[in-house]
């Protein structure tokens, strides 16, 4: 090494002493200088050292030192950049490669499955079996992938080149070097008129001389008007005539509609592409396709899933997650799911939290030796500190590669865990409070929702069959319609159900369909057709459905629909889906459906006394058995006149709401006034009423045609207005309490306050 330097440094110097001599003799040709300087030295010391470390100098004729000029700032000027030139020359030894712009702009996916890079491919020996055909032709020998997303198109190119890189294909694909092709990088940094069009031939160019190169574009349907400009062409149109002569080999990976769009419109392009569609993978071959990947996502996130989970992925994905493809879904599930346990267990080792905190004391110590003017304390704590700073980076170093970390199992209820996360839907098993939710949910919505039992019962029964997981899968979980007359609490029903079952009202998916009575608006519920106002912004029912797919779809006053809407709606309760405006499928198998309707209450309002409304009471507001059985009958009646058979044969319970007799306005009314006593503290004050005050007003309020709207306006009426004039006078103070009670000699309340 000592020789090489003493080479480097005797010619370096040789060449510095001729140089400066030929400077202050003010040589101006070419023939003078080389008389006077002796070269050989130089030479002699170049040769020396190209021939033990491969450097190189320039040839005689190649140095620009020797221009004819009589300026001495132009030989410096030729000097310096003949130098710099000499010294690119000098560092860059390597081979020249044959195809620069393919490994510039490129990926060479049979060196990554050299490397172990890529993971193995399942399940589709005949896709790439059809593409090997393809490419073995002599002609047009261009197979192109199309199918949805998700499906594992660029896997299956993948699989061709861990194939190629085994030599597991036939002789005519030996040593080929199949390599994807990154048409963003193709287009970027095309600045001038022309560049991209000389980019693409330079690529032509490179494939023809290099036969062994298969190129890969995946998403080709981005080549159809690449680059394309006033007065150039696109990067399809330079293509095209290469494709067809079959002299470059070419696979392309599109989704369906993609294809239809770009690739079909032009012909000369589609017929230079074989056709391979890819279907999506069974449930049998995404499993053993996760069984194969599964190692590697066990490496990355620390975690070992056991049988039962990777089943699980498969079975909840196939359920839950509708609008994708596997095996994408599935894989992306046993990813989060190896995030979601690695996430949640991971934690910084203790030792790292100590070391940290030991530097900052030592920092601590060496600012104040600094402040003492005692630096040579300072350097040991600086030195100390250097130390431990290295010491903490190797730990930490080691924690993020998983050294010494626990391997963390993954089993089936983690992956109903992030299922449900993921798509909003509780597919995990019940934990304890949930479970006596469920059992109590009946007499919950029965204190709230007075008289209706049986329809209750039938509701309440529906979701405990879904969420123990005994209902039809492809089913939405009930489809009920609510008959009876106004203000029985159908309405009433779906709102406290939504509560019960998410924790609020704002869940319910409330459409009133007295907005559709008219043809022309029934598109609105699955979205504008092309060419119509609002086309892509979604259906005003199948937009929230599809944002929040395990919901409470109440369809409001559905007889008050267009005919048309029964038919939009026979698919959804038979097979729970239903496809908007945009061609996009909607699950509906994770909602309720329910739909109200007032049928038959005009008919029931004609009859009057004729079905028994004013029998058996002094008040003529009580009914028996009897009166309902006949008030059901001529529901019934009307709601087969009103709607199709074929309708209502896919509901599951056509459910008939009582009337409401004067016993249960009796319990309503507590329910409607706990909303005023509470309005009522809020201002400082308390309020009670009496029983005969209570029956007063329930009396008052009562019709057994309207149901127990009329209770609300007796509430205003006869208590609010009572409450209000009493606030606004001078007898109230605060904390007082209001009684209410009943006038024995006149028919009205009285409103007395109380200290």
């Amino acid at each position: 090494m000592d020789s090489k330097i003493h080479t480097l440094a005797k010619c370096g110097t040789a060449f510095a002493m001729h140089y400066s001599s030929s400077i202050q003799m003010n040589m101006t040709k070419k023939e003078d200088f080389n008389d006077k300087i002796d070269f050989d030295p130089i030479r002699q010391g170049a040769e020396t050292l190209r021939n033990d470390d491969g450097f190189s100098f320039p040839d005689e004729d190649e140095d620009g030192l020797f221009a004819d000029n009589d300026d001495d700032d132009d030989v410096r000027d030729n000097a310096s950049k003949n130098a710099s030139s000499a010294n690119r020359r000098q560092v860059n030894t390597k081979k020249k490669s044959k195809t620069p712009i393919i490994d510039h702009f490129s990926h060479d996916l049979t060196q990554a499955a050299s490397e172990g890079k890529l993971d193995p491919v399942v399940g589709r020996s005949k896709e790439i079996e059809r593409v090997i055909e393809i490419l073995g032709r002599r002609k047009k020998n261009n197979p192109i992938l199309i199918g949805e997303p998700g499906v594992g198109k660029s896997a299956i190119v993948e699989g061709l080149a861990q194939l190629i890189d085994k030599q597991q294909v036939s002789g005519l694909l030996f040593n080929k070097r199949v390599v994807e092709l990154d048409m963003t990088a193709m287009v970027a940094g095309t600045k001038f008129r022309g560049q991209f069009e000389d980019r693409i031939k330079g690529l032509i160019r490179e494939l023809e001389e290099s036969p062994d190169i298969i190129v890969f574009i995946d998403e080709i349907h981005t080549i159809v008007g690449a680059g394309n400009a006033q007065g150039s062409m696109d990067a399809a149109n330079i293509l095209k005539p290469a494709l067809a002569r079959g002299v470059i080999q070419c696979i392309g990976a599109t989704t369906l509609n993609e294809y239809r769009n770009s690739i079909e419109k032009d012909g000369a392009l589609e017929r230079r592409f074989q056709k391979v569609i890819v279907e999506p993978t069974t449930a049998e071959e995404t499993l053993q396709i996760l069984n194969n990947v599964k190692e590697r996502y066990e490496e990355h996130h620390h975690v070992v899933y056991s049988d039962d989970a990777l089943q699980a992925c498969v079975k909840l994905a196939d359920r839950y997650v509708t609008d994708r493809f596997f095996p994408d879904k599935a894989i992306d599930i046993i990813d989060e799911v190896g995030s979601h346990i690695h996430h949640s267990h991971s934690s910084v080792p203790q030792p790292i939290l100590d070391l940290q905190e030991d530097i900052v004391k030592v920092k601590g110590c060496k600012q104040k030796a600094v402040a003492n003017q005692n630096f040579e304390l300072a350097a040991s704590y600086r030195d100390q500190q250097a130390q431990m700073e290295n010491r903490l980076e190797s730990m930490k170093l080691m924690w993020e590669r998983g050294e010494g970390e626990e391997v963390l199992p993954v089993d089936e209820i983690d992956v109903a865990q992030v299922v449900s996360r993921m798509t909003g839907v509780p597919v995990e098993r019940m934990e304890e409070a949930e479970s006596s939710r469920l059992r109590k949910m009946g007499a919950t919505l029965k204190s709230a929702v007075i008289a209706q039992d049986k329809a209750i019962d039938t509701m309440v029964k529906a979701i405990q069959r879904n969420r123990v997981g005994l209902k039809e899968p492809n089913h939405p979980i009930g489809a009920f319609m609510f008959l009876g007359p106004t203000g029985v609490g159908k309405t009433y029903l779906a709102k406290k159900l939504a509560e019960q079952m998410f924790g609020s009202a704002d869940a319910l998916i409330r459409v009133d369909m007295s907005e559709y009575s008219e043809s022309f608006n029934t598109s609105r519920l699955v979205g504008a057709p092309p060419g119509y106002v609002g086309y892509e912004e979604g259906g005003q029912l199948t937009e929230k459905v599809r944002r929040k797919p395990y919901s409470i779809v109440l369809l409001d006053e559905i007889e008050k629909a267009n005919d048309k809407v029964f038919n939009l709606l026979l698919q959804v309760l038979d097979e729970g889906r239903l496809t908007d405006g945009n061609g996009r499928l909607i699950d509906f198998r994770n909602t309720v459906i329910i739909m109200t309707s007032n049928a038959g209450t005009r008919q029931l309002k004609e009859f009057g006394r004729g079905v028994g409304f004013n029998a058996g009471s002094a008040h003529g507001n009580l009914l028996d058995e009897k009166d309902k059985e006949y008030a059901r009958s001529i529901i019934q009646k009307s709601l087969s006149k009103q709607f199709s058979p074929e309708f209502l044969n896919r509901l599951d319970e056509i459910i008939t709401f009582d009337q409401l007799g004067l016993d249960a306005i009796k319990q309503i009314i507590d329910i409607e006034l706990k909303s005023l006593f509470k309005r009522v503290e809020d201002m400082g004050y308390h309020i009670r009423i009496t029983d005969k005050a209570k029956e007063f007003v329930a009396v008052k309020g009562y019709d057994v045609q309207f149901g127990a709207r009329p209770l609300k306006r007796a509430i205003q009426t006869y208590i609010e207005d009572g409450v209000c004039e009493l606030l606004l006078g001078d007898s109230l103070t605060a904390g007082d309490t209001i009684v209410i009670g009943k006038n024995p000699n006149k028919d009205e309340l009285t409103f007395t306050p109380q200290s």
